[in-house]
Formats: C-alpha cells, structure tokens, sequence
C-alpha cells in the first residue's frame, strides 16, 4: 500500500485499496454494511486532499435526492469543526425545509464541497438541458411526472399538469372519432370485463348464464357473432332489442333480435343453435318478417357487412340517420377503472419503450407480429395515444425524467463541442448504487468517458433489485464487459449485523446463479440466532410479534425507530398495523423496495409464505409487455431471492421471520439449520390418547371413571 499524506486509518484494507487505486475502470463491490457510502466519500476526499484535484473536476453520481443529500451532510460534518451543523442534523423539531435551507448555506459557505458536482442522473441532465441543451430542446422546459411536484429540488420546475392527466386528456381527443371510441370500448369489454382470452370454465363463473360477451350497448350476449351483429347495429345508430319474448300462435319464443324501426327479426344460425323450423312456422302464421344470418358469414367481415347493410339498411325509412355522435363520457361512464388500467398500461409501455430506447413504430411492427389477438388490439389503440403524448409533450415544452437523460445524450451526439466540454471537465467520475443502473443511464456515462477520467462505481449485485423499473443487474456482474480493463475491489466485511444474520444471508444468496461470487464476513459477534417462527394462522403470527416487540422494548430499550417490520407487498402488513394501534404499540413497517439503505436492531420480516401472495412473489407481467422486454421466470426468481437479501442485511443485532405452518417459504428452507432457532404452535392432537387398564388391559373409555370389565378405578391406574 502506498504512503498518504490523508489519514485513511480508519479504513480496512479494501476500503483503503479503493481509495488509492488509480485504476481507470474501477468497480467496488461492496457487501451490505461494508461502508460503501463510507469509501466513496473517503475516495472523494482524497481525490482533492492527497490528489490535489479541483473539486469542479469532479461528479458524484447518485439515484436519489436523499443519497445526494446524505452525501453533502457527511462532507459538511468533515469540514465542520465548530460541531453546528451536526446539531442541525440530529434536531428533531426543525422541519426538513429549514434543514435543507442550512444544508445550502453550509455548502455555500465550504468553497471545495460547493465546487463539487454531486447530482442525481436526472438532476445532472436538467443542469445539462437547462444549461446547455438550447440546439437540442427548449430550454425553458417544464418537467412532467406522475405526481405534481411539491417538494425536491426539481419542484419550482414542474408542469401544472401530471403526465396521467395528460394521457387522459389525449384519450378523450381521441375518442372524438367514433370508430376511435368504439374500437376501444370493444377492447375495454373483451378483454377487462368479459376476459374473452380466458378459459371458457373460468369465464362460466362470472356468466353462469352463458351470456359471456358484452356488447357496445352493454348487452349481454351469447356468442362472439351475436356481438358482433349488436355492435354493427350500434355502430350505426340502429336500435334493437335482444332476445325480445314473443307470443304469435302456438308457443312464446325469443327471436336473437327485434329491430323496431325496421318491423325486422332477426335469428342468427350457428351449430349450436336450436332448430329454427318451428320458430319460423310462427313467424309465417303472424305475418312478420325474418332475416337469417349464419356463422360461415362471419368468417368474412367484409361480406358479412355488406349482408347486412342489404337485409337490414334497406328496410329502415329513406331518411334515416345512420351515424350519431357518441360521448366518451357516455359510452364508458362504468368503465372508470378499466380506462385507468388502459392508460397505466400505455404510460408503462412509454417509460419501458424509453428505458430500452426502442422507437415506437418498431414496437408497434413487433406487436403486430404477436399471435394473440388481445396484444395486437392494445398496441393498435395505444399507438396513436403515444404519438399524441409525444407531440403534446414537445409542443408544450415538457419532458419526463427519463426523457431528459435521452435528450441529454441526444444533445452530446449531435453536439460535440457540448460533450467535449463535459469530458474534459469531468477527469473522475464517482457513480453510487450501480447496481441500478439502467440501459440509458450507462449510455450518457459511456458518453462522458474518455482515455484520461477515471471511473469509479460502487455497488452490490446481491442488492439489484430494481429490475422491473428497468434496471439492469448485468451491468454490475459482467462489469469488465461493459467496461474493458476494468478492476474490481471486494469489500467483505459487515459491520452491521452479527455473524449469523450475515451467514444466513450468505447461504440464501448462494441459490443464486446470476451473480458475483463474493464471502461477507460479520465483523460483530453475538450469540443470538435467527428466530423463525410458524404460527398455524396470521393471528398467532401477530400475537408472536406482539410478545417479541414488549419483550425488545421492555427487556432491551428498544424505542419504535429501533424495531422494522418488512413486507413483500403492503396489504401484508394491514392486519398488523390494525393490531399494533389497538395494543397501542408504534413499529416502523415499510415494503422491503423502500426499506433499501435502512437498517434497524430487530427487523420482522413478515408474510414468508409460499405461492401467490407470499414471498417469494413471482409476477410473469402482462405479455403485453413481453413486446418490448421479455420476462424469464428465472432472472425474477433470483431478483426475488436478492430482495430477500436486503430484507435479511437491514438487520443489525436481531431477526425474526415469520411464516405459516404447512406454507412456509421455499426461501426459509435456503437458511441452514446453525444459523436459526425455531419455533411454533404445537398441533392439538388428531388422535385422542387411549387409556388401558393395567389389571385387565382393556381399553378404557375416556369419559369412565372404571373399567367396566374389573371395575379398577380409573384414579388407580
């Protein structure tokens, strides 16, 4: 190791090997708890103290607001002698403004922290549009979420308007076309209400009597031709009544349809139909008219159309109006919640369409290609929507979070006396978190890279777990790949949690094949085991983390921030909460996603349970999806076991898993049996214990008080 004028004391050898390497492509691996934030902000201080480089040479890279501001707290707390930012920090009655108000006054007043550029990916690209991206986009552009912006730094930047209400709004232009319209409430009622792409013994158990299809009007009818023949009628704005009861002569009967204005039935022949001779005898004896339709007609819409239009246009008066304006509002009043799905559905297919930097018209050629019908149907309805956000956003100088990282490196391809200036101002290039790194945030840092900077990026592949927001773990685990004569540290040492927490977590990872291989060790030592406890019901489960949660605040001290409760999916955690307020108990419950970075002496993690609505928790998405980026049950398997991971490593002194008996978790199984204790509600016995005599060896009934053979009582056996 070579000799600094820095004091890197306090570091073990792997942090201080990160530190000093000069490497030009370095990747630090750093286990849960081994002080990553620790090393980078060590390497960043010796970049400028032992290096003598000029902090405005310098980007540190973070994925969110809060690790940025954690970053610029620690370099304050170094530089402050007079300890008064430290007492900022741990007041807890200042409100978070006031706190980042001194935040920036304490930056302001450190030349070389304020010098630094320590940004988000998305806050880096704003400086970069707003700054430099004038060729490229408006410059004055506002920024579009899916929430309107009222805290954070982008806030004062935001549009009035969400990017759902936008989509909404493009979607009621849209549907001013009634063919538009139509074609989507067609798509709203085969494929969320009547789930025509179903099974058929599925679909029987929400239309037992075997009316599976829904028609323009809100009818229900019996086959996909009956539909068919409705939604023509209502397409142009000719009434008709289904199955209508008529009494002619001998017998009452229900014809398929009656059209009023016309005087006109109409029976729609299948092979499933019942013979027709008898209906129309009565229809011949009543004097009224009968139009047939058989389905061979249907297999032509073309033709079946035009039969149509001549048996049943033709006998409507001369004057009849055969188109009518329709009402978005009108035609889809009960399918609020199924046009909200349509648009999350479409605002996803955007953001993942961005995310793999896929043009939409070559998504949409791939689509047409998809042998299911329901997928095709989506894609052609959703194409003219995207074009039209697309538009939108660029007439009204709007861009989302993942557009101002493609504009950005739109603007450093198409500019190169931009990218230059980033490049060289730019020599080393601090990436945190980066194993949720994404397809186009590699691209805009590949951008920045040259021959002389330096890359420097800290992660742990065990914690990617981000993969459905498009992030991709490959980046981490074949690291040289991406990045040729690459270097890569291991820190492998935990200094939060004790060995067993930390061997178990080692075990469980193990199962994984995805990953890199790497040995944490425990730096605490303690005796306590992992506690893994499977009640027969979720109430005995409570009851469990009721008695443990007095026991660590009566026995150890434990306050409320002390103590985690974990879950795979919120609704897991409802009946507890309920429990906790009424016992009036107050635990820190988060979904494990949010609890990354956290860390607590006793952590619960709650709902380890096997199969759907447990954890793990395999969701293979809608293959409407699968168009753009296909899901492999494998790679979500293991994305699972790695958030199982993180689960397990925010725990510092204590654990407890919580399982139900019979249906514990394929996960619980990976942890060796040293590692944990367990337990569990005894079963009752199935089988009532029979008593002998001891002088006759007859069998005595439970409820004797003697043995009826030689009369020995019961008490003296």
């Amino acid at each position: 190791m070579q000799e600094t004028k820095t004091d890197l004391s306090h570091l073990n050898d792997q942090q201080r090997e990160a530190v000093v390497s000069e490497a030009k492509r370095l990747l630090v691996l750093a286990g849960a708890g081994s002080g990553k934030t620790k090393t980078l902000l060590q390497k960043l201080i010796y970049l400028i103290e032992e290096k003598g480089v000029n902090p405005s040479n310098i980007l540190a890279i973070t994925f969110t607001k809060n690790a940025a501001n954690e970053m610029l707290d620690r370099l304050i707390l170094s530089a402050d002698e007079s300890g008064r930012y430290a007492e900022v920090l741990s007041d807890k009655r200042l409100p978070k403004k006031e706190k980042d108000k001194e935040r920036y006054y304490h930056t302001k007043e450190y030349k070389w922290i304020d010098k630094l550029t320590v940004r988000t990916f998305h806050s880096l690209c704003y400086f970069i549009l707003r700054n430099y991206g004038v060729l490229e986009f408006d410059n004055k552009f506002k920024i579009v979420g899916d929430t309107k912006a009222t805290d954070g730094e982008l806030s004062k930047y935001a549009a009035t308007e969400t990017s759902y209400e936008i989509i909404n709004k493009l979607l009621i232009e849209q549907c001013q076309s009634n063919e538009y319209l139509l074609n989507f409430k067609r798509y709203v009622l085969d494929y969320m209400i009547d789930k025509i792409h179903v099974e058929k013994s599925d679909k029987l158990r929400f239309h037992p009597e075997g009316k599976f299809y829904t028609t323009l009007n809100n009818t229900k009818v019996r086959s996909k031709s009956e539909q068919y023949i409705a939604d023509w009628l209502y397409r142009h704005s000719i009434k008709f009544e289904y199955e209508p009861e008529l009494a002619i002569s001998d017998f009452s009967f229900r014809p398929d349809f009656y059209i009023p204005e016309a005087n006109l039935y109409l029976e729609h022949v299948s092979a499933k139909s019942h013979p027709t001779e008898q209906k129309e005898w009565q229809f011949k004896k009543g004097n009224k008219l009968l139009v047939k339709t058989f389905e061979h007609q249907t297999n032509n819409s073309a033709l079946f159309n035009r039969h149509l239009d001549k048996v049943i246009k033709n006998r409507l008066p001369a004057n009849y109006h055969f188109t009518a304006a329709l009402s978005f509002e009108e035609e889809l009043k009960y399918y609020h919640k199924e046009v909200r799905d349509f648009l999350r559905q479409t605002m996803r297919v955007i953001d993942m369409m961005k995310v793999e930097n896929l043009e939409t018209s070559k998504v949409y050629q791939e689509a047409l290609k998809d042998p299911h019908e329901r997928v095709r149907d989506f894609y052609t309805l959703a194409k003219p929507l995207i074009d039209q956000v697309e538009a939108y956003y660029i007439n009204k100088s709007y861009l989302d979070f993942n557009d101002m990282i493609t504009r950005t490196i739109a603007l450093f391809k198409n500019q190169s006396e931009i990218l230059q200036k980033f490049k060289n101002q730019y020599q080393y290039i601090l990436v945190d978190e980066f194993q949720d790194v994404n397809n186009l945030q590699v691209e805009l840092i590949r951008y920045l890279l040259t021959e002389n900077n330096q890359l420097f990026c800290v992660g742990d592949d065990w914690q990617s777990i981000y993969g459905f927001r498009g992030s991709n773990v490959d980046y981490i685990v074949n690291f040289s790949e991406h990045f040729p004569d690459a270097e890569t540290i291991k820190m492998s040492i935990n200094y939060r949690s004790t060995q067993n927490i930390v061997g178990a977590s080692n075990e469980v990872i193990k199962h994984n094949q995805f990953k890199v291989d790497k040995e944490i060790e425990a730096f605490k030592k303690s005796d306590s085991r992992v506690y893994i406890y499977t009640g027969q019901n979720e109430n005995e489960n409570i009851d469990f983390a009721i008695n443990q949660v007095r026991r660590l605040q009566e026995e150890k001290g434990y306050s409320k921030e002390d103590i985690l409760f974990l879950y795979r999916r919120s609704k897991m955690y409802d009946p507890y909460f309920e429990r906790f307020k009424q016992e009036k108990l107050f635990v820190s419950g988060k979904t494990i996603h949010a609890s990354k970075g956290l860390e607590a002496k006793a952590v619960f993690i709650i709902g380890l349970t096997e199969g759907f609505g447990g954890f793990p928790d395999i969701w293979m998405e809608d293959r409407i999806y699968q168009v753009i980026k296909e899901s492999h049950h494998d790679f979500l398997m293991e994305e699972e076991r790695r958030l199982f991971y993180v689960a397990i490593t925010r725990a510092k002194d204590e654990l407890f898993l919580l399982s139900e008996r019979g249906n514990e978790s394929s996960f619980l199984k990976e942890i060796p049996e040293h590692f944990t204790y367990k337990t569990s509600v005894a079963f009752k016995p199935v089988v009532e214990k029979l008593l002998t005599c001891n002088h006759c060896d007859s069998t005595i009934e439970s409820d004797s008080q003697f043995c009826k053979y030689c009369g020995t009582k019961v008490s003296d056996i």
